[in-house]
């Protein structure tokens, strides 16, 4: 086939290369012996955050959360009761509510079932200690830096979005303007060159999806507070 300049082209990561000579050796049937049908091989997980040791390992694609956390990580941080989210696929895919993940599969239709993604299985694990919109906002910070400017949604959307989180992280934002930032993700997933913008938008997305309730919360305290502040003057 044509690649870059009309020259055929391999365009492949190393982890699809590097398992190349295994199959070849040991045959097809062997590497599909592995995951369920349309998810067949392993995968290369690389698991961070609140468990009692963090690591990459190769593994069995469908696996469950569970036991890819119990057999390769020691378990989560204070027990399976303190999980609080997972971002199963790199940090551009939403996150998961932790009661969603536990019996989660590992692969890419099982994830998709629960509004994420396998992505590239960079699986960041959170504890109840998170501060999960500060975290988010933190996501939104990076695609802001990440942002070529090429594309006029990107460019100004991750900045927008940026400045939103910001104010959500703090609790100064109107209750509003929740759905506002959930539509300007909208405007900016599916509108740009790359993935970049998709990047941007999704983590936000998954925020607003699972944990709209800490967000309302959290303008609503800033309010009381503000009203308490405005009562005593």
């Amino acid at each position: 086939g044509a690649g870059l300049y009309g020259c055929p082209t391999t365009v492949n990561n190393v982890e699809s290369i590097a398992v190349v000579p295994t199959i070849l050796r040991r045959g097809p049937e062997w590497f599909s012996s592995f995951g369920r049908p349309n998810n067949a091989g392993t995968k290369i997980f690389g698991i961070s955050g609140h468990v009692n040791n963090p690591c990459v390992v190769e593994e069995a694609m469908s696996i469950s959360f569970e036991e890819l956390i119990d057999k390769h990580c020691g378990g989560i941080r204070g027990g399976w009761d303190n999980l609080l989210a997972v971002i199963p696929g790199g940090s551009s895919v939403p996150c998961v509510r932790g009661e969603n993940m536990r019996d989660a599969v590992m692969d890419f239709d099982a994830l998709r079932d629960v509004g994420s993604s396998l992505g590239t299985a960079a699986v960041i694990v959170m504890d109840k200690q998170t501060d999960i919109i500060k975290a988010i906002w933190r996501l939104s910070k990076f695609y802001k830096h990440e942002s070529c400017g090429q594309c006029t949604p990107c460019r100004e959307g991750t900045g927008w979005m940026m400045r939103v989180m910001d104010r959500l992280v703090k609790g100064q934002a109107e209750l509003e303007e929740i759905d506002m930032l959930f539509s300007v993700t909208k405007q900016v997933e599916g509108h740009t060159i790359c993935a970049l913008g998709d990047a941007a938008a999704w983590p936000i997305q998954g925020l607003i999806r699972n944990f709209r309730e800490e967000i309302e919360d959290r303008i609503k305290a800033q309010k009381t507070g503000r009203m308490g502040a405005m009562a005593a003057e």
